[in-house]
């Protein structure tokens, strides 16, 4: 029976935001579900909802876009028991985050407010994917990866916020490894902690 992968599209748009990433995910059991109360609910709102939605479906791979991102880190962070793999795609922990030239909502200078502590009690294995051209601060989704307990990082060159749209065929490889493979361990990591 395939693995259960939870698409959480990005604010302002819906499912068919992850358009270029179907026929690469076919092999897993996808849900993607619309949030239609983006402008009215937060961040905690919407990582609630999709618990709810978890717990009908079962334990599940989580990938967000944006917003959808946070989401999915919150609901991983409230629910681990429900989430097998997470991958966050230009995602923040803090509304620090976003880089200063990005407009941003009156959410989404208040939402979310995690701090690395709060990023360091998720056991789940995560892996950060941010365009080097990204509204979200590199700086930012580097100390995500540090935080993390379990992460991979990776930044896709040439790229901007749009990332899974502008290099479909990079991305996809990369988020399909992720979901159905382990790592192996043939080195001893410099692992990040400072």
């Amino acid at each position: 029976m395939a693995d259960s992968l939870v698409l959480l599209h990005p604010g302002g748009a819906d499912p068919s935001a992850f358009g270029p990433q179907f026929d690469a995910l076919a092999d897993f059991a996808l849900h993607a579900p619309h949030r239609v109360d983006q402008a009215t609910q937060d961040h905690t709102e919407m990582a609630h909802e999709t618990i709810a939605f978890l717990d009908r479906v079962g334990p599940a791979h989580l990938l967000g876009c944006s917003d959808g991102a946070t989401v999915a880190l919150l609901a991983a962070l409230l629910r681990p028991d429900l989430v097998r793999k997470l991958v966050v795609v230009c995602g923040v922990f803090h509304h620090d985050g976003w880089d200063p030239a990005t407009e941003l909502t009156p959410m989404h200078r208040r939402s979310p407010a995690l701090s690395e502590a709060d990023l360091g009690a998720l056991p789940t294995r995560t892996l950060i994917m941010i365009g080097d051209d990204d509204e979200v601060r590199l700086e930012h989704a580097t100390a995500m990866y540090r935080a993390l307990p379990n992460a991979e990082l990776a930044v896709v060159p040439g790229t901007s916020h749009g990332l899974l749209h502008e290099k479909p065929v990079l991305c996809n490889a990369m988020i399909v490894d992720f979901l159905t493979n382990d790592p192996v361990e043939t080195y001893a990591p410099i692992r990040r902690r400072v």
